[in-house]
């Protein structure tokens, strides 16, 4: 009978063991799990935190080049436009140098003119002269008669010298009031291209002031996002500690409660045994 007795409190400590081996088996299993999906949480935060730098870095470069290109385009306008300007005002200079020129060939043709028309009056005169020298023998009357014609085409040359003065001061006017007009038009056209270029100007740098507004909203809301984001995280791994906790507490008195049965079975079964071994000890 003692031998049995050993035998079933062997047999019940090793059910009691077995059960506990179990729970401990239960315990670390979800403990194994727990960390792991710690792990896998931890990992695929990592991996998000990379692939958002990765983005912004990303991002950077973009407003980086696309600043870049915008200089670029600035540089590349202003340098047409200098080049124009100069161009421009090489063909201006050609064209005052070509008036010039051709107001000097006008005068110079002018004044060839006259110089021949001097030198034949001249040898007219002289002519004449040696005419009035030769005949002076001959009536009064014919050289009265020559006298007033050659009064007349005096008068008829100086008119048409008159003429040709006056058409020529009138050429002049022509071709002064067409210059002005044509300085007049080119100031018109060079004011038009200052207010295009300001224009320009101005229309680039609000686009460059909206682009960089936009990248500086697209920034705050990213700081904002991370800032949310870093708030989640910290109330998930608070949540995951307090449930961790939970677990644990739950464990250790789900054990309690199975230290406290088996002492008590344990207790009972000693009871029983000094009860049986009282009743054998009384019936001996």
């Amino acid at each position: 009978r003692s031998f049995y007795d050993q035998k079933i409190v062997q047999k019940s400590f090793g059910v009691w063991k077995k059960q506990w081996s179990v729970g401990r088996e239960r315990e670390l299993s979800l403990r194994a799990a727990s960390h792991y999906r710690h792990l896998l949480c931890s990992w695929t935060f990592q991996a998000w935190r990379i692939y958002v730098w990765q983005q912004q870095r990303k991002r950077n470069k973009y407003c980086l080049a696309e600043s870049y290109a915008t200089k670029q385009k600035l540089l590349r306008t202003w340098q047409c436009w200098i080049v124009y300007v100069g161009v421009r005002r090489t063909k201006h200079r050609m064209q005052s140098e070509a008036l010039e020129f051709r107001e000097r060939s006008y005068l110079r043709v002018w004044w060839a003119v006259w110089r021949q028309h001097y030198q034949a009056c001249t040898r007219r005169k002289i002519n004449i002269l040696a005419l009035q020298h030769w005949a002076q023998s001959l009536q009064f009357r014919a050289w009265l008669q020559w006298r007033e014609l050659y009064l007349y085409k005096q008068n008829a040359k100086q008119m048409e010298t008159k003429a040709v003065t006056h058409h020529l001061h009138r050429e002049l006017k022509r071709c002064m009031e067409a210059w002005l007009g044509y300085l007049d038009l080119r100031r018109a056209k060079k004011l038009q291209n200052e207010l295009a270029q300001q224009h320009h100007q101005s229309r680039i740098v609000q686009q460059c002031f909206s682009d960089w507004r936009l990248s500086w909203e697209c920034r705050r809301r990213v700081r904002a996002r991370k800032e949310d984001i870093g708030k989640i995280a910290a109330r998930i791994a608070l949540w995951r500690v307090f449930a961790h906790w939970k677990h644990y507490v739950v464990l250790c008195v789900e054990e309690a409660q199975q230290r406290e049965l088996a002492e008590k079975h344990y207790r009972h079964h000693l009871l029983m045994l000094q009860k049986f071994w009282n009743c054998w000890k009384s019936h001996l």
